[in-house]
């Protein structure tokens, strides 16, 4: 009896792995999927990189003049003006004070009794005296108005916008598949009460939503994370349902209830991993939605605070630097989120056509 209590929990189980197995095959036969796989890798270890101080630690310093341009265009801009070497303001107006007509020293103790002090007091604040460190004139990618490294800038964008990007894309797959699962599940009242709840978001403007959240809350990468996560829910939670709308009343489900299953082990044992398919991709299409969401708040001061940086903000400072002519930070920013958008687009095409192979094959046809 033990045994056929346990029998569908572990095809269940089976069941899972089989179809991530057989997932993984088809993934691995697709040539593009692969690249795209591998440009996301990529993407992520350099977000741990630098989330861990590997590389672009020091993004917000001034290591190069004013504008300086990129190594591999130099002639694409002239560097700021910096003051020369061994020049010292005011030395234009020293020397002695001497006479008008004779010519001979006068002697300054008349005019100023502080100028004997004046010796010492140069002697001191050349002890004193710090030496600026030599600017670059130029860096890979180029600096931004303050002589920031806009690589570097670049690196740590990447770690906020893909981090915001994938913690809001799980948040929001998180609420939806729960709420989706407990509606097509339980029908009834519970699922009326959740539709409902589901027409009122759905009801306002996706953007006029989020911006109503971000003009509530302060700017910083836990309120942009939780926004985007409560406002992009809703087309998990659609699809979710519709696939327990369909699941609930077949023979596997009804042969668990038979054998004492309980509703939660039933909703999430037995059904979750023959859908589990529509949340993955789910997941992988709003990662790339939130990383542009969160682009867009930076870019109009919503998102990350002033102390971070994002592509968001990045694309914010070259909207005034374009004016001037200088455009590698606008160059920076977009290459480095249109790269990391089509892999992720490309990937997710991939993903669906291999947990859901009926898709391909419809669309063969």
């Amino acid at each position: 009896m033990n045994r056929a209590m346990r029998a569908p929990a572990v095809h269940g189980a089976g069941l899972r792995s089989g179809l991530l197995a057989l997932a993984w095959g088809r993934l691995r036969r697709d040539r593009v999927a692969l690249v795209a796989m591998a440009i996301v890798a990529a993407y992520v270890l350099l977000m741990l990189a630098a989330w861990s101080g590997l590389v672009a630690r020091d993004w917000s310093r001034e290591v190069a003049v004013s504008y300086a341009p990129p190594s591999w265009a130099a002639g694409a801009g002239e560097p700021g003006t910096s003051t020369p070497a061994g020049a010292t303001p005011g030395a234009a107006g020293s020397g002695s004070l001497t006479g008008a007509a004779a010519g001979t020293p006068v002697d300054l103790t008349d005019i100023d009794p502080l100028a004997p002090r004046y010796a010492e007091w140069d002697r001191r604040a050349a002890e004193l005296k710090t030496t600026e460190q030599a600017r670059a004139q130029t860096l890979p990618m180029g600096a931004d108005k303050w002589g920031r490294d806009v690589l570097a800038k670049a690196i740590k964008g990447t770690e906020v916008s893909l981090f915001v990007g994938l913690s809001a894309a799980l948040l929001a797959t998180l609420i939806g598949t729960v709420l989706g699962a407990w509606a097509g599940f339980s029908g009834g009242w519970v699922d009326d009460l959740l539709e409902w709840f589901y027409s009122v978001f759905t009801a306002i403007p996706g953007i006029l939503l989020i911006l109503a959240f971000a003009a509530v809350l302060r700017p910083g990468l836990v309120n942009i994370i939780v926004i985007l996560g409560l406002t992009g829910w809703t087309g998990i939670y659609r699809l979710v349902r519709a696939e327990y709308l369909k699941h609930r009343s077949r023979d596997y489900v009804r042969a668990a209830e038979a054998i004492g299953a309980s509703p939660g082990a039933r909703m999430f044992s037995h059904i979750l991993p023959n859908v589990s398919h529509v949340s993955l991709v789910q997941l992988s299409q709003h990662v790339v939605s939130f990383i542009k969401a969160e682009v867009i708040l930076s870019f109009l001061g919503f998102g990350v605070p002033l102390d971070q940086v994002s592509w968001g903000t990045m694309l914010a400072e070259a909207q005034a630097e374009l004016v001037v002519g200088k455009w590698w930070q606008l160059l920076a920013a977009t290459v480095s989120m249109a790269v990391l958008v089509t892999a992720f687009s490309m990937l997710t095409d991939a993903l669906r056509d291999a947990l859901d192979p009926r898709l391909r094959s419809e669309t063969r046809r």
